[in-house]
């Protein structure tokens, strides 16, 4: 094989190795979902306020290869989202966004992120649980 690979260097120069290389390495290599990671508490009084926070993971963001979206979900509804495009790309491979959400019922969170390639690593998940009241 390697003797086939040198003589088609030779016959079509260097630019078809370079296109080549993809063939030879691993897809996982090549491949990027978008990863994301939740924080919130686990409980809160009804009706208070809470912050959660939302990372995003994704090793290239680029004009061609970037996270195209990332949404929070809280009990199936969707509270906050965020669009990117090739002209408005997250500002680094790992960013944070922070909402406000007001706390009247226990939660079940939900955040993913999107890779506009390769997709989803899946949904990061956490709950928030009322806190009993102060006697």
């Amino acid at each position: 094989m390697l003797d086939a690979l040198k003589s088609l260097f030779r016959i079509t120069g260097c630019c078809t190795l370079v296109a080549c290389v993809p063939l030879f390495t691993p897809p996982s290599a090549l491949a990027d979902k978008t990863s994301a990671s939740i924080s919130a508490p686990a409980s809160a009084a009804p009706g208070s306020e809470i912050t959660i926070r939302v990372t995003s993971t994704h090793s290239a963001n680029n004009f061609l290869h970037y996270t195209d979206w990332l949404h929070i979900m809280a009990n199936g509804k969707e509270i906050a989202r965020w669009n990117y495009t090739r002209t408005h790309k997250p500002e680094s491979n790992v960013f944070t966004r922070e909402i406000k959400f007001v706390v009247n019922e226990p939660l079940e969170l939900q955040a993913e992120g999107h890779c506009n390639m390769h997709g989803s690593k899946g949904p990061a998940t956490a709950n928030v649980a009322i806190a009993p009241a102060a006697e």
